[in-house]
């Protein structure tokens, strides 16, 4: 690919950054591995400021209220970090994202900013009741990850603004956790349909807290809140309590993956699955 018609910047320091994203005029590029294969064949004529440098945006760590995911770090990352029960849906779904060279590079902030219906990150960090940290130069802000992802390819992000962390709080740090993807293979492929799901159960084995979540079904990822508050307080095979109109919530297209109506069967399928795989 030609870069050389395009200013390509490539800071090392977060404030560097911001005052250069003050601009408005840069598309941001935080690992590539989405960014890239959209402009196969073309020449890069946008300015792009390159974050992949700024070791501080990389990297989790506990906090008061739960955890900080930085920006730009990768899924190979979070697949080798020592985090709760809570997190295995999210590093389930960080080992199908593409193939071990795209998981070493790809970066959790790249993904939700690509704002795909098929954003493998996306599900599981609904269910961790994830917040999405933006950055300018005179503010920080904090919106759910819920109401920064907006509409298909389209996020709350500003032009000015960097995501800069994602921050995930303790509530269901301890739950138990599962993700599923459908494909037409088991590795390297779109998502037909994917289920995210977290439950936190009392000593009895009640559910006292539950997160379901369903992408690649809609423009957007979107939690089953109606399962949700009608799983709450009960016992024992979950799964069976799951009816197609708790999907509802759901729009499916026809595309060359699969039917909207196979999709729907497949969103259905797999949430019984996965809750019945969290009660394990």
């Amino acid at each position: 690919m030609a870069i050389d018609t395009a200013e390509f910047v490539s800071p090392r320091t977060l404030r560097e950054a911001l005052d250069i994203r003050a601009t408005g005029s840069h598309t941001v590029l935080a690992g590539g591995t989405d960014f890239y294969p959209a402009r196969v064949g073309k020449p890069l004529t946008e300015p792009v400021l390159d974050i992949t440098k700024i070791a501080d945006l990389r990297g989790i760590s506990r906090t008061d209220d739960g955890f900080r995911i930085g920006a730009l770090t990768t899924w190979s990352d979070i697949m080798a970090a020592d985090l709760p029960s809570g997190f295995d849906g999210l590093k389930k779904s960080a080992a199908r994202v593409g193939g071990i060279q795209i998981q070493n590079v790809g970066t959790i902030a790249g993904n939700l900013c690509n704002a795909s219906p098929a954003a493998d990150g996306v599900p599981p960090l609904l269910t961790l009741d994830a917040s999405v940290e933006l950055s300018s130069v005179g503010a920080t802000r904090v919106l759910p990850l819920s109401d920064f992802l907006v509409g298909y390819r389209e996020t709350a992000l500003r032009s000015d603004e960097l995501v800069t962390a994602i921050l995930v709080p303790s509530s269901l740090a301890n739950a138990s956790s599962e993700f599923l993807k459908l494909g037409a293979r088991t590795y390297l492929v779109i998502s037909i349909a994917m289920v995210a799901v977290a439950i936190a159960f009392d000593e009895l084995g009640e559910a006292q807290r539950v997160r379901v979540a369903i992408g690649a079904c809609s423009p957007v990822a979107q939690r089953a809140h109606q399962l949700e508050a009608d799983l709450v307080g009960r016992r024992g095979d979950l799964g069976a309590l799951v009816t197609r109109e708790h999907l509802n919530i759901l729009s499916p297209i026809d595309d060359v993956r699969a039917a909207a109506t196979d999709r729907l069967d497949a969103a259905l399928h797999m949430v019984q699955r996965a809750i019945r795989n969290c009660l394990q």
